[in-house]
């Protein structure tokens, strides 16, 4: 690949396995990496890239210059959140700040702490198995694990159960979402304790699960965080080194530290409104400490329905089905799910009580409306309509499960 300069901005739209050739090679130039998920309908990936006016493209025709525009040099990697709004974020992360995550991921997940005189190349040992997405920040941060602390490195393209429970052991550590975790267990119910440590994020986190990986001798290590703060900064309800976490208004978590985003890529209305004055992100997540000191989530201000670890925005499914033939007005919320920790849930007022669509119809047509299949309804409730408020705008509280 030719030689990427400080500022330049460049666009991968790749398989994970070359994605993360691809990455190292633009790190190693000095560059910022934007890691596109290759499955996108063709649309939806042009709209992401025209966002993101990258200054190259790298896919499966090569390397080209596409006469973007260049990001300030601190900036080494801009990533895409899975739904906050139905427009995703585009996130600037810096290359402190992915450093700063990795170490102190590293010095927590071996008990070491900086002022024991921990330093990075204590580290080189470890080996992680990257098999979640490198277009989510829990694929990338691996990378930068990998990349700033010398922990060896093996990607997958993709997650297959089969695939991780043969690296289980010659990998000794992984990140995986709920749902990942479950197809592992009923895959091989002793792969999981193979690795050192096993990352859980992503989600909600049912308590069965993690009995079910505690049973079968697995170590695993609950984290909590989001895109804006480069992955997990909390594990086992506890920030990590450098990492500073308070509750404002209305206990909304709120996150500031070296690993805090520099701000949303070309929004800067975006970012001032997420980052306070005295530089602390607003997550939009609400949390709890317990008597331990521990923090616990236990809901969200926003609407997002995160389900096998991807965020979807109900909005952007309801838009999409909103046309669907039967369908007179639908809502979109998420449902507590044991294996995906919550499912996409359709509410819908047909056309005609009588014969209203199936379920297997409206994943047909959202499918063709280019929904992904994380974006598809699992569950259609059919309602007589839909509680809205004044402004008309849906009542998804009152369509929850209670």
């Amino acid at each position: 690949m030719p030689e990427t300069d400080e500022s330049d901005l460049v666009a991968i739209v790749l398989p994970p396995v070359a994605a993360a050739s691809a990455v190292r090679e633009v790190w190693d130039a000095g560059g910022a990496a934007a890691v596109l998920d290759p499955r996108l309908p063709a649309a939806r990936l042009a709209a992401l890239l025209d966002r993101l006016a990258p200054t190259h493209v790298v896919d499966d025709e090569g390397r080209r210059e596409v006469g973007g525009a260049p990001v300030e040099p601190a900036v080494s990697a801009v990533v895409a959140t899975s739904g906050t709004t139905t427009s995703p974020r585009l996130v600037a992360l810096t290359g402190a700040g992915l450093e700063a995550s990795a170490v102190a991921v590293h010095r927590a997940l071996d008990g070491r702490r900086a002022d024991a005189g921990s330093t990075g190349e204590d580290l080189i040992g470890d080996r992680w198995l990257a098999c979640l997405p490198l277009h989510h920040v829990a694929g990338l941060a691996i990378l930068a694990r990998a990349r700033f602390t010398g922990a060896d490195l093996v990607v997958h393209d993709g997650f297959d159960p089969a695939a991780v429970a043969t690296a289980a052991g010659d990998c000794t550590l992984v990140s995986l979402v709920p749902t990942a975790l479950r197809r592992l267990l009923a895959h091989d119910v002793s792969a999981s304790a193979r690795f050192r440590r096993v990352l859980l994020g992503g989600g909600s986190i049912p308590e069965v699960l993690l009995d079910e990986a505690n049973a079968a001798g697995a170590v695993v290590v609950t984290t909590y965080g989001c895109t804006e703060t480069g992955g997990g900064c909390v594990h086992d309800g506890y920030p990590l080194e450098g990492v500073e976490v308070l509750l404002g208004e209305l206990d909304e978590i709120l996150v500031r530290g070296a690993v805090v985003m520099a701000g949303y890529h070309r929004d800067p209305e975006a970012t001032l409104a997420a980052i306070d004055t005295d530089g602390f992100h607003h997550t939009g997540d609400v949390g709890a400490w317990d008597a331990e000191g521990r923090l616990h989530v236990v809901d969200r201000l926003r609407d997002l329905v995160i389900t096998g670890g991807v965020n979807v925005s109900p909005t952007a499914v309801e838009q999409a089905l909103a046309d669907a033939p039967g369908v007179a007005d639908c809502c979109v919320v998420g449902a507590g799910d044991p294996e995906w920790g919550e499912r996409v849930v359709a509410c819908v007022v047909p056309l005609d009580p009588a014969a209203p669509p199936r379920l297997e119809e409206l994943r047909a047509y959202g499918s063709a409306q280019g929904l992904t299949g994380t974006e598809l309804p699992r569950e259609l409730r059919l309602l007589g309509e839909i509680p809205r408020t004044p402004s008309g705008k849906p009542r998804r509280s009152a369509l929850r499960d209670p």
